[in-house]
């Protein structure tokens, strides 16, 4: 999936969360987002431990998924590429991805 340079697109809530975990989960889609826009990409120990805090704010395997395929969705950046590109290599700093 590739995203438009200036598209917008709004992240995937649950009405439930608190303002510290609405803050949180959408750190972890913002250091996605990093990935794939920074020069350098994202620090790796950040964004993994960004998705420690979304897996517990949502426990859920089933709602982990609904959130990641909407963000994936609205915003072209695929999650579970990132994520296993930042678990194999733990040698690497930042994580970058390529549009």
């Amino acid at each position: 999936m590739v995203r438009k340079t200036n598209e917008t697109y709004s992240y995937p809530i649950v009405e439930d969360w608190s303002t510290e975990e609405l803050t949180d989960v959408t750190e972890f889609f913002r250091n996605i987002e990093r990935a794939y826009d920074l020069p350098n990409g994202v620090n790796r120990q950040k964004l993994l431990n960004s998705f420690r805090r979304f897996q517990e704010i949502n426990p859920s395997r089933t709602e982990q998924n609904n959130l990641r395929r909407e963000f994936e969705r609205n915003s072209g950046f695929d999650i579970y590429h990132t994520l296993k590109k930042a678990k194999e290599n733990p040698k690497i700093k930042n994580i970058k991805q390529n549009d």
